[in-house]
């Protein structure tokens, strides 16, 4: 029997790319004047849950070395040692001392690339701490908190030409990619607009008492997990404070950044009820957090204009009771396709229904199969054992191609950028009435002649 290891050595070891559309092909692979490096030398800043996810899947690639960790946490550095010793690996050099070791760390010259998966308000920093020290920096969603940290990220990059790549990995996702294989060969006609978002329950991660999810009604410093740090925004902030799950895909589908962009944005929020309600029923009306007032609407809804007419809408909530949902939803001319039902809709250029029945759903599942898309055809049991359903695999797979072939990476800064800057405008927008806000050009006008790269080749 095929083991993933042994799967994932002969595919490491195959550098043939297996062209999709020639007509949309991006020459970078092509363009790339060294060759392929025999060994990608990977660490990585923050190994808690998330962090060694990444780990799991450095760990099966033969072509791959982790030569350092950085994490304040000392039990997060005994995990991951762990793991790299059972997996028959040399443990790498681990730096904890502070929050800024990972400076240290960056100063190392056997490092090709870095995975930063932290706190938000630290992927920044360390990430144009990574690029200015000449490495690949892979940055966990959202990249960014404020508009000027997405400036950030593109004038490191436009300074330095060293890549930073945000690590979406709903991107990958099989039915949004065959969405985008179907979308580029028509079958939608021309495209008008798109729904998603992130509706995910999180009241039990806000919250906890140090002991695992679910447990209690505390946040901050002696809660566990993303408890310790992420609460605090739902208590600051009020805005879409997690776009890029929906968004990235979508993007991809409207080819924003290569050929389209982003032009404005309004947003407007229900009233915070959730989490208050959370803490009560968890912890009673006596209990601290029940005096906090959590800044957060329940439900943030954004609408996106783009620069060739189609329209996007983004729905945040993660303080409601509700089954997980990124609501994708893609609409042409000449069809729809709706994730929530699992169904499609499609005409013909000519209007005639290509669907069994006039205006009626059929299931997705045969168009999956017809349009499923290359890269899951070629990488699916690889994959299979992955996180999310494979697409952890996929992400870090990009990430690290990238770096073995010294070019860009699928998704890239100014994609980075864009997204996650639609997390302050939208709290702009909604603090000044749901006032339409203005989304800046990350490209500076590059995007009107960028051609599409993701999904494009064998390594995108």
């Amino acid at each position: 029997m095929t083991t993933r290891r042994s799967f994932l050595r002969t595919a490491a070891l195959s550098s043939a790319a297996v062209p999709f559309l020639p007509s949309l092909y991006n020459t970078t692979l092509a363009a790339a004047q060294t060759a392929p490096l025999a060994k990608v030398r990977l660490a990585f800043i923050g190994v808690g849950l998330r962090g060694r996810s990444h780990v799991s899947q450095a760990l099966y690639r033969d072509d791959v070395e982790i030569t350092a960790i950085c994490d304040i946490s000392a039990d997060s550095i005994a995990k991951t040692n762990s793991m790299i010793e059972k997996a028959g690996r040399k443990a790498p050099v681990a730096y904890s001392k502070g929050d800024e070791a990972f400076q240290e760390m960056l100063k190392r010259d056997d490092i090709d690339g870095v995975v930063i998966a932290t706190p938000w308000e630290w992927h920044v920093p360390m990430a144009v701490a990574t690029m200015k020290a000449g490495k690949y920096a892979g940055v966990e969603v959202s990249a960014t908190v404020t508009l000027k940290e997405s400036w950030d990220l593109v004038d490191t990059y436009e300074k330095t030409k060293s890549h930073c790549m945000i690590l979406e990995n709903v991107c990958y996702r099989r039915d949004v990619m065959a969405i985008l294989n179907m979308v580029r060969q028509g079958m939608f006609g021309e495209m008008t607009y798109a729904h998603c978002g992130y509706e995910h329950d999180l009241r039990n991660i806000k919250f906890n008492d140090g002991k695992g999810h679910g447990v209690g009604a505390e946040f901050g410093k002696n809660a566990y997990s993303e408890a310790s740090w992420r609460t605090q925004h739902s208590v600051d902030r009020n805005g879409d404070l997690y776009p890029t799950h929906g968004l990235g895909p979508v993007a991809h589908w409207l080819n924003i950044n290569r050929g389209n962009q982003f032009v404005r944005l309004t947003s407007m929020a229900t009233k915070s009820r959730g989490l208050h309600k959370y803490v009560v029923d968890k912890g009673g009306e006596n209990h601290p957090n029940a005096k906090v007032n959590f800044k957060l609407g329940d439900v943030v809804t954004t609408m996106v204009e783009c620069a060739n007419g189609e329209n996007i809408m983004i729905i945040h909530d993660t303080n409601s009771p509700r089954p997980y949902s990124l609501g994708f939803r893609a609409q042409g001319t000449q069809g729809i396709w709706m994730d929530d039902n699992k169904m499609i809709y499609l005409e013909d250029a000519k209007g005639n229904p290509l669907s069994p029945k006039p205006h009626t759903w059929e299931p997705f599942a045969t168009y999956q199969d017809k349009y499923d898309h290359p890269l899951w055809k070629q990488h699916a049991q690889t994959a299979q054992n992955a996180g999310h359903g494979g697409i952890d695999f996929f992400v870090l797979r990009g990430f690290i191609e990238s770096i073995k072939n010294q070019v860009a990476p699928p998704i890239d800064v100014y994609d980075a950028a864009a997204w996650s800057a639609i997390s302050p405008l939208s709290e702009e927008s909604i603090a000044k009435g749901s006032k339409p806000i203005d989304i800046p050009d990350f490209t500076r006008g590059k995007w009107k002649t960028n051609k599409p790269i993701f999904g494009l080749n064998d390594i995108y």
